[in-house]
């Protein structure tokens, strides 16, 4: 110990020393309190675990199998990246903004902190903050000042202020330790929120620039961590001009610290803001139906590994799982472009067909089609809206009503509008009005080879129309189904494609239905009989209807089930006559995956759309493999793909325009199809199979009251099937798809010796193409 020399004011030193030695005790104690939650006074601290494995939020990914960004789950949306994978104008701007002593200090930055405490007690808040970027990626990761680590001095206020702030200063400390500086900088650049739920530059720079973090200039780098002060105070999009002062206010820390020189700072600090602004969210990127769909399929599969793994939970919206689909980008992409381009023209027509009168209609004994009363009334009270406002208004239905038909500003989904959508004002019972107008679709394309599904296309906006009508929907196929029955007949009772059957009338003795029992003649499309003799590949290629009940007269419908289960259809399937023209419910799912069996050699192949699930560091959780079955034999299948080449081949094929249009048969390729269309047009479909991609779709409308309201419209040659035309002609155009899509022949099975020349093809007239006309769309009459 030393003492003291004489003097007037040793006494004064003395205690100064005794002071300052205390205070230090007491402050040792104090951080060594908090650190241990003495007496559960201060609340927990995160564990050493924690520390050195910290947790935020991370989206999981979802790409194609060629390794393309589809979308992501998240509850907020964060990727995080590498620093070499940022600007360096991005690391600039924030340490001159944020902290430039970063690099010096150890955590905690004592200038930092008297800057502050004199900015309070002069009044001058704009002297900065005390917290360097260390102490706010410990608040941001670690959450301490939330309820999980507030203890009982936690609720009293200012106090509750000191102990946050200790916290964070010893977190700091530790963080400095175990990390190095270039780790810190991206855990802070990685957590911080942008605002519009965009957290992380990576997704800030796509989110506001469309870019990828290293690709963001001065100015860009300047405006994003400008907005870190307050993001929702700084939005670019809706404070331009606020935004701007605080984006020159960071150049001019920039130049300030020496990142930018006098002319830069002059030159940047005039330029405009410039944003390719588009904001991430499930209703945006490719494939989003698929997306939704698959994410039951993920959820479930995480169920069981969680309860397998209890010590690693895992969350599909927080961890950061890279989940690889079956997806091809650009299948998906000419799917969507296809659909696109064929239902806005669909929809052009059905304006034009329905002008003046409203769409929802039945068929009248007379024959006429009338408008259902009542219709949008009944759709109106199923409506979350009426729903809500009959909890407010009771019995009231003069209120309810009124209020229904009050003009509201919206968005609606326009054809062609920026990102197909319009603002507008219109009453909510007009709004049901407007979408009840609509046409929708369904499309799957997936390789018949390993059940790979390639393209999905569950709608016409998965914004506006959420319903998928790939797997959920269910409707009648039509004469899509009639391949089932034709593939029972050959099976069972060995007929070939070149047997022939007699054109006429079949009729069917009293059966039970939902009308009780009765005798069933089905007519053909024409309500004609041609008395021919028609061979299985030109009945089937022309749709006769007449031969199809032939043949399941024969087969027996329950055989039919039968096989139709087989093949792949997993629905529920009525065991009567009516089942030859397609009259039980199934999806376009279950219809592509049943078809994949005849161009897969007879082996069913259960549709796959998930290949692997990784972690976020990308180890390997899971992979998944297609089940194989051989249901019928190959040669069989060859037979009905034969007979399904009669639709395109054959000039009175109802998919001829294939090959006189599209010209898809070029180059020696095959192409076996089916159109189906139901009863009052209220379904159209097309199924196209080629040797190593098959695809289908379903156009129609979400009531089954909606459609067209004759043959020449509504059949699914001509609401259907153009748009797998141009599906393909896309693929074909892509030299990239060449290898694994070529324009083939489809194999066959080796010995196959059975004679296919069955000959004598007619031309039908009637099945020439006459595009009707088409006007401008009601919808923009409706919209105006």
């Amino acid at each position: 110990m030393f003492e003291l020399q004489p003097g007037l004011y040793r006494r004064l030193i003395a205690r100064l020393w005794k002071w300052t030695l205390a205070g230090i005790l007491l402050l040792v104690l104090y951080i060594v309190a908090v650190s241990f939650n003495f007496l559960w006074l201060f609340g927990g601290m995160p564990s050493l675990k924690a520390l050195e494995n910290p947790q935020s939020y991370q989206a999981s990914e979802i790409y194609t199998e060629d390794g393309v960004l589809l979308s992501k789950y998240y509850l907020e949306n964060r990727t995080p990246i590498e620093i070499s994978q940022v600007s360096p104008n991005v690391i600039s701007a924030l340490l001159a903004t944020e902290d430039a002593r970063f690099m010096k200090h150890s955590g905690i930055d004592a200038r930092s902190i008297f800057r502050a405490v004199n900015g309070v007690l002069t009044g001058r808040s704009s002297s900065g903050g005390g917290s360097t970027l260390t102490q706010q990626v410990a608040k941001n990761l670690f959450e301490t000042r939330t309820e999980k680590f507030r203890g009982f001095l936690g609720k009293i206020p200012y106090v509750r202020v000191l102990i946050d702030k200790t916290k964070e200063w010893i977190l700091a400390v530790r963080l400095e330790r175990n990390y190095t500086k270039q780790e810190i900088l991206m855990m802070y650049l990685n957590t911080v929120s942008f605002g519009n739920n965009t957290f992380g530059i990576k997704t800030a720079a796509k989110t506001y620039f469309n870019k990828e973090p290293w690709q963001l200039n001065v100015e860009e780098a300047a405006l994003l961590v400008g907005m870190l002060q307050n993001p929702s105070r700084f939005n670019p999009r809706l404070y331009e001009e606020r935004s701007q002062v605080r984006r020159n206010v960071v150049l001019f820390q920039m130049r300030k610290y020496g990142f930018l020189t006098n002319e830069q700072f002059d030159l940047y600090k005039q330029k405009p803001i410039r944003l390719d602004f588009n904001i991430e969210n499930q209703n945006t990127g490719r494939a989003a139906y698929f997306r939704s769909v698959i994410r039951e399929d993920i959820q479930k599969w995480l169920d069981d590994y969680n309860e397998a793994h209890p010590e690693e939970e895992l969350d599909l919206y927080t961890s950061g799982l890279k989940i690889r689909t079956t997806i091809d980008s650009r299948l998906q992409k000419y799917a969507e472009e296809a659909v696109y381009e064929h239902m806005r023209e669909q929809q052009r027509k059905f304006y034009e067909h329905w002008r003046g009168r409203n769409p929802w209609v039945f068929k009248a004994k007379d024959g006429k089609f009338r408008e259902i009363p009542g219709f949008i009334e009944q759709a109106a009270r199923r409506t979350p809206r009426y729903i809500a406002l009959k909890r407010e208004y009771g019995d009231d239905e003069k209120a309810i009503w009124a209020e229904m038909r009050k003009p509201v500003k919206m968005k609606v989904f326009v054809y062609g509008g920026r990102r197909n959508e319009k603002d507008t004002i219109m009453s909510p019972l007009d709004s049901i009005k407007y979408y009840k107008r609509f046409l929708n679709v369904g499309f799957m394309s997936m390789d018949p080879r390993n059940g790979h599904v390639k393209a999905w296309v569950g709608g016409i906006n998965f914004k506006y129309f959420k319903f998928d009508h790939v797997k959920q929907a269910r409707r009648q196929p039509g004469s899509t189904f009639k391949p089932f029955v034709y593939l029972t007949a050959i099976d069972k009772n060995f007929l070939t494609p070149c047997d022939r059957v007699t054109d006429q009338p079949v009729r069917f003795e009293p059966y039970e239905d939902n009308n009780g029992p009765r005798p069933w003649v089905p007519n053909n499309s024409n309500n004609k009989w041609s008395y021919q003799p028609l061979s299985l590949r030109q009945a089937l290629g022309r749709s006769i209807n007449s031969v199809s009940a032939q043949l399941i007269k024969q087969a027996k419908s329950a055989s039919v089930v039968e096989y139709a289960h087989k093949l792949g259809i997993e629905s529920n399937l009525v065991a009567n006559p009516t089942l030859c023209l397609g009259t039980s419910d199934v999806s376009v799912y279950e219809m592509v995956a049943a078809y994949c069996t005849f161009a897969n050699a007879g082996y069913r192949v259960k549709p796959l759309t998930v290949l692997e699930i990784r972690d976020k560091n990308g180890n390997l959780l899971t992979n998944f493999f297609a089940e194989n079955k051989l249901v019928i034999n190959a040669n069989t299948a060859y037979q009905m793909l034969y007979l399904m080449r009669g639709a395109v081949e054959d000039p009175d094929g109802t998919s001829q325009r294939l090959r006189t249009q599209y010209k898809l048969l070029e180059g020696g390729n095959e192409i076996a199809a089916k159109t189906g269309t139901t009863s009052s047009y209220s379904d159209g479909w097309f199924m196209g199979m080629t040797q190593n991609l098959v695809s289908g779709l379903w156009v129609g409308g979400d009531e089954r009251s909606i459609h067209f309201r004759d043959m020449a419209l509504g059949q699914g040659a001509r609401v259907a099937m153009p748009a797998w035309g141009m599906y393909m002609q896309k693929v074909y155009a892509d030299g990239s798809l060449k290898r694994s899509y070529p324009r083939v022949p489809f194999r066959k099975p080796d010995g196959f010796n059975l004679s296919l020349d069955c000959g004598g093809y007619a031309i039908d007239s009637s099945q020439r193409y006459i595009p009707p006309k088409v006007v401008e769309s009601e919808e923009e009459e409706i919209l105006n």
